[in-house]
């Protein structure tokens, strides 16, 4: 049986962002990590309910946020979990 058939629905809806494509949107969810990478993260505005969008995805990924594009390393983005739009 499937790990992923095994969470709850809302759970099994959440990808890294990292898995975003590019052009594709989503809503923050979590941010999980260490505690200054979680803060830094946040005070960015990477926090539940931020709608993002990957722009382009590898390292550094280039991100839109709130009319603002990002450049992040991909390994900061994988405690990022979003709901794809």
């Amino acid at each position: 049986m499937s790990s992923v058939a095994e969470l709850p629905p809302s759970v099994a809806e959440l990808i890294p962002m990292t898995l975003l494509r590019p052009g594709q949107s989503g809503t923050v969810d979590q941010v999980l990590g260490t505690g200054d990478l979680v803060h830094r993260l946040r005070e960015m505005g990477l926090r539940r309910g931020a709608r993002v969008e990957m722009i382009r995805p590898g390292t550094p990924c280039m991100v839109r946020l709130d009319g603002h594009t990002l450049g992040l390393r991909s390994n900061e983005l994988t405690g990022i979990l979003v709901r794809p739009s």
